[in-house]
């Protein structure tokens, strides 16, 4: 079962949606970089790392499987950006 041995944040300053950018790390081993903590509609939520493509929109460049691991991410991300405000 993967585990996320560790969570960088970085805060954003202004008003912009984008409140901060985080990076993961899994099982000690694998890092992914450039996620991205995002005030919507209905609170906070991480949107995963993306490029863009053409006049297409963005593509997701790293991403969660399934929901399980998605979970997983998104409520890691999330705690350490609220303890980064504390």
């Amino acid at each position: 079962i993967m585990k996320i041995t560790g969570v960088r944040i970085k805060k954003i300053d202004g008003t912009s949606r984008l409140k901060a950018v985080a990076s993961i790390t899994l099982d000690e081993e694998f890092a992914i970089h450039e996620l991205r903590v995002i005030e919507g509609d209905n609170g906070l939520f991480v949107a995963m790392p993306s490029r863009k493509i053409g006049e297409e929109g963005f593509k997701d460049i790293a991403h969660p499987i399934n929901a399980k691991a998605r979970m997983l991410v998104e409520e890691a991300v999330l705690k350490a950006y609220h303890e980064s405000l504390e």
